[in-house]
């Protein structure tokens, strides 16, 4: 017998999703074939092209996986099926809901790297969320300088030699986390702004090029899913609850 994943998902630490909450749900990936196919079931035609387009069978399982506990947490949300979900892109391909079937304006992101996924949902404000797994040889001054600020590259590497691999992807998973929310993608060029990276300095966009207001905007928070992984929410001001959730599959 086929197991749904609707039968495994927890509901979210608080009942309903309201104005100035926040829900982050933790996910893996790499549930049983079951759960996968299932999973695959729900989703629209064009994202199985999507899926089914990947060349190795863990990026189109970890795809199909993550749209399909987003539409199951959608659907929860809206109280609809996950199969009646339908999404809109932005020109950047940000998806979003059509809204006709969003009276609440309910806005969500999601990011995932390797098996882990996370997902972020608000009421009426604009979010972004980033997950990269720590990977020393993804965090050389080459890739600094290429990718950072100056004042970023220069932080960076002021700090001793032990903590520049974890400063990087906090630096990495900040800015990320800001262009998503704001939903331009690499539009907005990642050396135009600077967020702080030290470990004794709170989460904070410091600088925004021709935009001296914007840094004001904007909240970023870090988020500790996993010892080997970094990860950053950005939302439009500060949320006044957080809740926490995580996806089991039975």
């Amino acid at each position: 017998m086929t197991t749904s994943p609707s039968e495994a998902i927890q509901q979210p630490a608080s009942p309903q999703l309201e104005e100035g909450h926040l829900h982050i749900w933790q996910a893996r990936l790499d549930p049983s074939t079951d759960i996968h196919q299932s999973y695959f079931a729900t989703l629209s035609a064009d994202e199985q092209t999507r899926a089914d387009r990947f060349i190795f069978d863990k990026h189109k399982r970890r795809f199909a996986v993550g749209r399909g506990i987003l539409r199951f947490l959608l659907g929860h949300y809206l109280d609809r099926p996950p199969t009646a979900i339908r999404f809109d892109y932005t020109k950047h391909g940000k998806p979003y809901l059509t809204p006709e079937q969003n009276p609440t304006d309910l806005r969500f992101n999601l990011s995932h790297s390797g098996e882990l996924a996370l997902f972020a949902f608000t009421i009426g404000c604009d979010l972004g969320i980033d997950v990269e797994q720590i990977r020393p040889d993804r965090s050389t001054r080459d890739i600094a300088e290429r990718f950072f600020a100056p004042r970023e590259v220069d932080a960076l590497f002021a700090l001793p030699d032990e903590q520049h691999t974890e400063a990087f992807f906090r630096c990495w998973t900040r800015k990320e986390a800001y262009i998503k929310a704001k939903g331009a993608g690499l539009a907005i060029p990642l050396a135009s702004f600077a967020v702080s990276l030290a470990p004794e300095d709170p989460a904070e966009l410091l600088w925004v090029k021709d935009n001296s207001a914007e840094s004001k905007r904007w909240n970023l928070t870090t988020l500790d899913p996993d010892p080997t992984f970094a990860a950053c929410i950005a939302t439009e001001g500060k949320p006044q609850e957080v809740h926490f959730g995580n996806v089991a599959h039975g």
